[in-house]
């Protein structure tokens, strides 16, 4: 038969001669093949004769060629044909023949880019079980082997997803490669990525380049279901290798991830982001503001398009790790003066973490469409917490005073980068009652910090032209027409606005000037608001209303009854001054502005320590009082009203004394309580209101004094007086005034009475038990004696 191979009688009686292990099983194999070579399978001798008897040699190109044509035609073998190379190389590789696993994954890498079809899939298993065979090895030439084919095998596009392949021992066991502990340098440095080449024509081969291509490339083609397979590891390389501080290759590495990945994945970055946070919030703060400046980056990036349900998640996180950040500080701070340096040197690191939270609220808030503004304003709001109420959402616990200090300036920071350039058709929108009450809270604290925050905040909100810019500092403006101020006229609603709201503008800005540890911004701050209320919502009611309360203002410093000290009763006068001098060139009354520029030319002569220009300077010398001063530094209300009244302005509000309603604020807020204040005024102020013929002067003490003071006549002559008072101020007064005081007055019966009804209605609670219906049983639910609170008159 023609398949069969003739060898000679003599050749086949002769012994196997073994000369080395090497020679033995060659020969024993080629004479085995001579024999049965026709008994075997064809692509197995194909196969076979790849394989040159000295690897030297190299693949044989000729019958690779036919091996190549063969599986071509006929795709269904190789399955087959990879299932045999691979077990050859299996067993090269178990003896360390190099030069044939070389030759075999040749073959195997030619066979992978030729072949495209269905039935390659099964060979692609047998060529991944190689890759894998070659990683396995110890041998750090065959384990470049097996990557370099795994790298040519990743280059080649599948029709179809193959979606039971896994890929999970090849990510392990190039990341162990990436960390490789080899003795020699050579090997340790050897990578994935060919190495640099100091040439020109090479620049594209460097690796950090290559690395950063194929993270782009990776993190492109992830999905929704894969995604945390390629972000995980690069919090874990973070961690591992304390990248977050400095984080410089933090951040470049999460610029490549949010740039990299489709648009709509964005906000699950970001969630493992703030995962991440979570699960290191007892790190060093150094590591936690690390973490949250990438998450900065990210957001900055990711704000720009949708970020889904997102938002109130990241702010939800910071906030907590704001408060989490303050309740460290606050409890370092009450420790020991032992180690005191590393404690200062904690508190400024916690300082860090806070100011990188602030940013990052910030920023992300300012980029959010006005309705998600108008959202967060809201939830920060809600978490301010104020003394005395229990409305915010905030646990302060653990903070004490200190620390609640320090966590509402932080969350008003916040609240202020929030509002930054924020723009609403109407100051409704911008500053609903939902949110005015809540934010105008912290005005009344013993804080001056506080204080101006707020005001910030409102001129955030108000000022809708880009205008307080142009009114930065206090100051006498020579002409407001220089200025160019933007405005439009004032719309119906926020008319409606002012009607229902202008009284607690009003009072918070009055109280604000009062406070006793104002320093020059807080004025500064004032006089924008009393501006930009004057820019955007004053009409000529509330033009009129504004006067009122600047007059006001002149008296409380005249009449001193908070007992200030002279620089703030300074400084309330020259706010007065700076803001008339404001309002009436916006007005554009000429008697007006006539009368105003007369008393401030007047005062630049007598007293230049009622100008802003000279109080808030550097060592300004003071009066020692107020009382005997000319009435010609003063702004006359009678003045006012007749140059005003002659330009159609209606005037009769002007006689009657601004008085500050008093509201609920004033029992939660730790300043002294207005309702003397108020009473004072109302006895007093109409007496020492400067006119054109006298200015009051402090009445001297005397026996005859004390006697006309308890004399009946007196006495019956002040009740008068205050009626008279009470009468013309429901005459004149505006409606909104008179309104909110009946409120606020009501509301407190209200509350005297509900705690009344409570007490009396409740029945006290007694030792024997205390019927109560469950489930339609009755049930006696007893009381310890030494539980039971009596009346003080009950305890001996």
């Amino acid at each position: 038969m023609k398949d069969y191979v003739q060898v000679p009688a003599a050749e086949l009686e002769k012994p196997y001669e073994f000369t080395s292990p090497g020679e033995s099983s060659t020969c024993l194999y080629l004479r085995v093949c001579c024999c049965c070579s026709a008994l075997r399978p064809r692509y197995k001798r194909l196969v076979d004769n790849i394989f040159p008897e000295d690897p030297k040699d190299g693949l044989v190109k000729a019958d690779m060629e036919k091996l190549t044509f063969y599986a071509v035609s006929a795709p269904e073998k190789l399955d087959r044909i990879g299932a045999y190379l691979a077990e050859r190389l299996s067993r090269d590789v178990v003896r360390h023949r190099s030069g044939y696993v070389l030759i075999a994954m040749e073959a195997l890498d030619q066979l992978l880019m030729a072949c495209h079809s269905q039935s390659i899939k099964p060979f692609v298993e047998s060529f991944l079980h190689m890759v894998a065979k070659l990683l396995e090895s110890g041998e750090p030439k065959l384990q470049v082997l097996g990557t370099n084919s795994f790298v040519k095998f990743a280059n080649i596009e599948e029709d179809t997803p193959s979606y039971h392949r896994r890929y999970d021992f090849f990510v392990s066991r190039f990341s162990a490669m990436c960390h490789s502990c080899h003795s020699d340098p050579e090997i340790r440095t050897d990578r994935i990525c060919p190495p640099s080449s100091p040439s020109a024509a090479d620049k594209e081969e460097n690796p950090a380049v290559l690395a950063e291509s194929c993270f782009r490339e990776l993190l492109g083609r992830a999905t929704f279901g894969n995604m945390n397979n390629a972000v995980r590891p690069v919090f874990a390389h973070l961690d591992y290798h304390k990248l977050w501080d400095p984080n410089e290759f933090a951040v470049h590495c999460f610029k490549i991830i949010m740039y990299s990945i489709q648009a709509q994945y964005s906000h699950h970055v970001i969630q493992e982001i703030l995962g991440h946070l979570d699960a290191c919030k007892k790190d060093s703060p150094r590591v936690r503001a690390g973490i949250i400046q990438v998450l900065l980056e990210a957001v900055a990036i990711a704000a720009k398009g949708s970020i889904g349900p997102t938002v109130l998640e990241v702010f939800n996180t910071l906030l907590k790790h704001l408060r989490l950040s303050v309740e460290l500080e606050a409890n370092d701070s009450q420790q020991g003066s032992v180690g005191s340096i590393t404690l200062s040197s904690k508190d400024n690191d916690e300082k860090i973490v806070q100011n990188a939270i602030i940013q990052t609220i910030g920023f992300f808030g300012s980029n959010l469409p006005d309705y998600q503004r108008s959202e967060i304003m809201m939830f920060i709001m809600g978490k301010v917490p104020v003394f005395g109420t229990s409305t915010h959402t905030l646990d302060i616990s653990q903070l004490g005073d200190l620390g609640t200090r320090r966590i509402q300036i932080m969350l008003l920071r916040s609240l202020l980068m929030v509002t930054s350039g924020y723009k609403a058709k109407t100051i409704v929108t911008a500053l609903p009652g939902s949110f005015l009450d809540p934010l105008l809270s912290p005005s009344l604290m013993e804080d001056y910090e506080l204080r101006q925050l707020v005001l910030e905040v409102m001129h955030n909100l108000m000022d809708r032209h880009d205008n307080r810019a142009k009114l930065r500092g206090i100051r006498i403006i020579p002409d407001v027409a220089d200025l160019k101020i933007k405005r439009e006229k004032i719309c119906r609603q926020d008319t409606s606005f002012m009607k229902k709201n202008g009284q607690q503008l009003y009072r918070h800005i009055y109280l604000g000037c009062k406070e006793e540890d104002n320093v020059q911004k807080n004025y500064e701050l004032l006089y924008t608001s009393l501006a930009l209320i004057t820019i955007e919502l004053a009409n000529e009611e509330v033009v009129i209303d504004l006067i009122r309360l600047a007059i006001a203002l002149q008296d409380s410093a005249i009449i001193n009854e908070d007992n200030l000290p002279m620089f703030h009763r300074c400084g309330i006068m020259a706010l007065v001054a700076a803001y008339l001098n404001f309002v009436s060139q916006m007005i554009a009354v000429p008697a007006f502005c006539q009368h105003v520029s007369k008393v401030i030319e007047t005062r630049t002569m007598e007293a230049p320590y009622f100008l802003p220009e000279h109080i808030f300077r550097d060592k300004c010398m003071l009066p020692k009082s107020l009382e005997k001063h000319d009435k010609s530094l003063y702004f006359l209300t009678n003045k006012i009203a007749e140059s005003l009244g002659g330009s159609g302005y209606s005037v009769e509000r002007l006689s009657v004394p601004y008085v500050p309603q008093v509201t609920d604020e004033d029992r939660l807020s730790r300043r002294k309580s207005i309702v003397d204040t108020v009473s004072i005024q109302v006895d007093i102020l109409p007496n020492i209101v400067p006119s054109d013929d006298v200015v009051s002067n402090t009445e001297e003490i005397t026996f005859e004094a004390l006697k006309k003071a308890i004399d009946t006549n007196g006495m019956e002559e002040q009740e008068k007086e205050k009626r008279r008072l009470v009468i013309e101020k429901f005459q004149k007064a505006p409606f909104e005034e008179i309104a909110a005081q009946c409120e606020s007055k009501a509301n407190l019966l209200h509350d005297r009475l509900a705690q009344i009804l409570e007490l009396t209605i409740r029945p006290p609670p007694s030792p024997s038990g205390t019927l109560t219906i469950t489930s339609g049983h009755a049930q006696y639910q007893s009381v310890p004696v030494y539980e039971m609170k009596f009346p003080d008159l009950c305890v001996y």
